[in-house]
């Protein structure tokens, strides 16, 4: 179940974090993977927030062949509330997480429907976008639109066999998270650590290895039925709000 055999995937993001381990993942279960970042490490670099580099990047990728599947996981983090957001801080974050998507969804799109075949996107979303979190303002900002073009793009595109999900995680222990609180607790990481932790009624933060095997299953064929879903994947916190 759920193998990935003969598929052509494109990571966003997947150099770092959620991503890299999505990439781990579906390589795995027998997808073929570029991974599109900034990073030296990506397979094709590239900056999703900018046009030209996307369309470069999906142009580039052609060459292996037609694609399958795309997961969206690229993106950026800010703490603040909206006093704390400057006008720089939310352009930013939209750019990446808002408009990166889009720019990837638009071309993942034109290729499956061109392509007869249709094909799956996974978009890495947020329980942010569903609930309100305390000093995430501009992040709540971009995960909502997020949730809200995943549905779209589902509605839009089911006739042609597109599916499009999101994954909804809660807090997730990525270098993200140790870069914060290397830089706002020093010296007292592991004490927040734990508080961090704790916000979870499962007491603990989620792995990326777990949220990248809901992103397998979207993946397959065994989600054949699925298309327009948000996966809440939080360790509890929605079911407890």
């Amino acid at each position: 179940m759920f193998r990935l055999d003969g598929k052509r995937a494109i990571v966003t993001g997947g150099a770092s974090g959620i991503g890299a381990a999505i990439v781990e993942t579906l390589k795995a279960q027998g997808a073929h993977v570029l991974v599109l970042d900034l990073s030296d490490h990506a397979d094709l670099p590239c900056d999703v927030s900018d046009p030209d580099s996307v369309a470069r990047a999906f142009a580039k990728a052609d060459e292996s062949g037609p694609l399958d599947l795309l997961v969206c996981s690229a993106g950026i983090g800010f703490v603040g509330d909206i006093l704390k957001t400057t006008p720089a801080d939310f352009d930013r974050l939209m750019g990446v997480n808002g408009r990166g998507l889009f720019l990837c969804c638009q071309q993942a799109v034109a290729r499956m429907k061109a392509s007869g075949k249709g094909g799956s996107i996974v978009n890495i979303c947020s329980i942010a976008a569903e609930t309100a979190l305390a000093e995430r303002f501009a992040y709540s900002a971009t995960k909502g639109a997020v949730l809200a073009m995943t549905r779209c793009i589902a509605k839009d595109f089911v006739a042609d066999n597109i599916r499009c999900n999101a994954v909804c995680p809660a807090r997730v222990h990525t270098p993200f998270v140790d870069a914060y609180l290397a830089k706002n607790y020093p010296g007292k990481e592991a004490d927040q650590l734990a508080v961090l932790s704790s916000a979870q009624p499962m007491g603990r933060m989620g792995q990326p290895a777990e949220i990248a095997a809901l992103v397998a299953y979207l993946c397959s064929d065994e989600a054949s039925f699925v298309t327009g879903a948000a996966y809440d994947i939080d360790g509890g916190v929605m079911a407890m709000h």
